[in-house]
């Protein structure tokens, strides 16, 4: 049977592999591949396969995309035929999910062996040339550039032409310290480039309004001899003379309600305007309050101009979120030398909004939606403040497979936040300039209602502040966070399940937690033109810590302190997330995530509270166990009665790695494989759960499994779907644990049991 199978996948792959060829005419070739070989033995190994890559990379055009050897979207151009249109299902097949062939005559050989010689040039490899090969094989051609390069030029020194008579001259000679350009390294067209950028900034940021990167000239001699370079720097003659005097700072109107269909901009006069500290304010209709605009102009009257506060200006007056564009003028001030008025003109955003939410949900033999509408004021007292007001409610019952008593429920619930963009505290704090920090508080109520099992109130209030430290770094602190949860109308049924199963308390357990929590986050992810890019975020909550220590609670000697009738948890607790992405080209991915999560009960609490707890499985999670159902340590997780019933899992400690391979297939269908490992552990032993507790073996209790899933990427939204089988489970007897000899995929009732399906959004990290 598996001999069969494999001949059929051979078959199809041979098919697909050869079948884009016959579609070709006489005389014609399929490019497949352009490959770029140094002939320059002093290249150290460490840098050729880099620095092949990259001229790789400037080739042009590239070849048909391909995927495990084959050409999909080639062979979904050459099956549509001839299409009749721009309509129609084979236009639609042809022409956006497949891609016309890449023929060798499409190839402009000197074009890009120019290409390759340049980028060697740009790096300091002068006087390079390049030769190209052609090899046909079965009308499939690939290209071979020998580059062959002398020794790389290398910076001898480095001269600043000044004339220190002039302010410029001055200021110039003042930069040199600090050059990009150092003898001894290797000439680099792009280092240049930066110098120049460099240069342009500083005096940008002393007044220098006029001043650009065009007008740095950096001469370099070649003639030297020993392949070394003379750089000298300065100047340009032609620079104009506005260019070389630094400018200060005259008036400075900002212009709140600013409307895009008046046209050009006004320019208004200081007796025109009202006037705040030393800031011209043209408002008549008094739509925001002076002073919350005034603390996002960095500039004051008589200040020297400076790019950087003219950046960190724009950015907090973007950052307020209250309005849609923000533009700025510098117009020089007549008949006043090298003086610039300032003219800021703000468009507000639609100052009140509703927005409704209606989504469905479905997961096995359960199905349900949800309603959220909400309300929004963006300016609610005038400061930029953002009024939110949220009402939402949902619903999940079970269409098939009996009673369950977790899934069968509804909940409504209300939300008001408050939202300053400032920092209100008594300490007078400003953790950034360059991005708007945000006080925020938060108030809200829900109501959960199970209706088999039992009814739940939950109310949590929340003060704190969230601020950008630059591009990759954000905080969120919250110096107040209370959460409190109580239980209502317990059934009867649910009552008898608990006493069997004791676990089941602790969802009917009361929740009281009040502290501050922390949470950082960094990453570049945004920067697509790295090969690699990082994520990580790390989280620090805690509750009662002080009050429990003041009272000196402590459970385990039956001192257990209440507050409002309910014990209030005491625990520190942390979690860290590492993510990994690599580019591997081609539209392929690799990318990693390591998650660990601990929490330490002590004093009122000997375990976190069940809100607070983690767990493992899911569609984000261990794909190839169900969400809640695996763990802690090697506890087997227990069904209840025939209605199949899986209790939620949940510990104080989680571990998880994850691995994923993703790749494109035609347009918006991508493929991934998978691997994940992980499970979750009790800070302490139980009774119940044998086996949860966290201890030195925790390697060997660790669950694995893995699959193949697709993506559907609509750009707006991305489906994912995915299908995995365990390879290794926790709970079964030590030794044998990993299950790769009981995988059957003929096996019905081994399918059942193991194939587990996952529909999701997004990614799963």
């Amino acid at each position: 049977m598996k001999s069969k199978l494999y001949a059929w996948i051979f078959i199809a792959v041979f098919f697909t592999s050869c079948s884009n060829i016959k579609y070709l005419k006489d005389g014609e070739n399929l490019y497949v591949k352009g490959e770029v070989e140094l002939n320059n033995d002093s290249i150290p190994k460490k840098y050729r396969e880099p620095l092949t890559e990259t001229l790789e990379g400037v080739l042009r055009p590239r070849p048909n995309k391909q995927i495990l050897g084959l050409r999909p979207k080639l062979y979904f151009y050459n099956i549509a035929g001839d299409s009749v249109g721009n309509k129609g299902f084979k236009h639609w097949l042809k022409y956006k999910v497949g891609e016309a062939p890449v023929l060798l005559q499409d190839v402009n050989v000197p074009y890009n062996e120019n290409l390759v010689r340049n980028r060697l040039e740009n790096i300091g490899f002068f006087n390079a040339y390049v030769t190209t090969d052609t090899t046909i094989k079965n009308k499939k051609a690939t290209l071979n550039y020998l580059a062959t390069t002398n020794r790389i030029y290398r910076i001898n020194k480095v001269s600043y032409e000044a004339d220190t008579n002039t302010a410029i001259g001055k200021e110039l000679r003042e930069i040199e310290e600090s050059s990009l350009l150092i003898p001894n390294r290797p000439y680099n067209l792009d280092r240049i480039i930066a110098e120049r950028e460099r240069i342009a900034s500083i005096l940008q940021d002393k007044g220098y309004y006029y001043f650009s990167p065009d007008h740095v000239l950096v001469q370099v001699d070649s003639m030297i001899g020993n392949h070394m370079v003379d750089m000298n720097v300065k100047i340009k003659e032609e620079t104009p003379a506005n260019a070389k005097q630094p400018y200060t700072i005259n008036n400075i109107f900002i212009y709140p309600e600013y409307s895009l269909v008046q046209g050009d901009y006004e320019i208004a006069k200081p007796e025109d305007a009202e006037s705040y500290k030393d800031l011209y304010f043209i408002d008549p209709h008094q739509t925001f309050r002076k002073f919350a605009l005034a603390r996002t102009i960095f500039f004051h009257k008589g200040d020297l101009y400076n790019r950087e506060k003219q950046n960190q200006t724009i950015s907090q007056l973007v950052g307020m979120g209250t309005f849609r564009f923000v533009k700025n003028n510098f117009i020089p001030v007549r008949g006043q030398k090298n003086a610039l008025d300032v003219h800021y003109y703000l468009t507000p955003q639609q100052k009140k909004s509703v927005r409704v939410e209606l989504l469905g949900k479905t997961a096995a033999v359960y199905n349900g939606s949800e309603v959220n509408v909400s309300w929004s004021h963006k300016n609610a007292f005038k400061g930029a403040e953002l009024l939110r007001l949220t009402a939402y409610g949902g619903y999940e019952v079970q269409s098939g497979g009996g009673i369950n008593i977790n899934s069968n429920f509804y909940r409504y619930g209300v939300e008001a936040s408050l939202t300053w963009p400032r920092v209100i505290s008594p300490f007078g704090w400003e953790p950034t300039k360059r991005f708007v920090p945000h006080t925020q508080t938060l108030l809200g109520y829900e109501f959960l209602n199970r209706r088999q099992a039992y009814k739940l109130n939950s109310m949590r209030f929340a003060w704190g502040y969230n601020w950008q430290e630059n591009a990759q770094k954000t905080h969120q602190l919250n110096i107040l966070d209370v959460a409190y949860v109580q239980p209502v109308n317990v059934t009867h049924f649910y009552d008898s399940l608990a006493d069997e199963y004791p676990y089941l308390k602790r969802a009917i357990d009361k929740q009281f937690t009040f502290g501050p929590n922390y949470k950082f986050t960094y990453t570049n992810t945004m920067e697509t033109t790295k090969k690699h890019t990082f994520y990580f975020s790390g989280g620090l909550d805690l509750s009662a810590n002080a009050v429990g220590l003041i009272l000196g609670s402590n459970v385990n000697k039956g001192k257990q302190d209440s507050i409002f009738g309910a014990a209030f948890s005491q625990y520190i607790k942390t979690d860290l997330e590492y993510r990994h992405y690599m580019k591997l080209g081609q539209n392929r991915q690799l990318a990693a995530r390591a998650f660990f999560g601990y929490g330490y009960s002590y004093g009122n609490s000997t375990r976190l509270p069940y809100t607070k707890q983690f767990f493992a499985g899911g569609p984000n999670s261990l794909r190839a166990f169900r969400a809640r159902a695996i763990g802690p340590g090697t506890y087997n997780p227990q069904k209840i009665g025939e209605d199949n019933f899986v209790p939620d899992m949940t510990g104080d400690v989680r571990l998880e790695l994850n691995l994923e391979y993703r790749a494109k297939i035609v347009s918006i269908l991508d493929w991934a494989a998978f691997v994940d490992a992980g499970n979750i552990w009790l800070q302490h032993s139980d009774s119940v759960f044998t086996g949860g507790q966290f201890t030195k073996n925790f390697y060997k209790e660790l669950a694995v499994g893995g699959g193949l899933g697709l993506r559907f990427d609509f750009t707006y939204l991305i489906l994912r779907t995915d299908l995995a089988i365990p390879f290794r489970i926790p709970y079964l007897p030590e030794g044998e644990r990993w299950v790769f000899n009981k995988i059957d995929f003929g096996d019905k009732q081994w399918r059942k049991d193991n194939i587990v399906f996952n529909l999701a959004i997004g990614y799963p990290f």
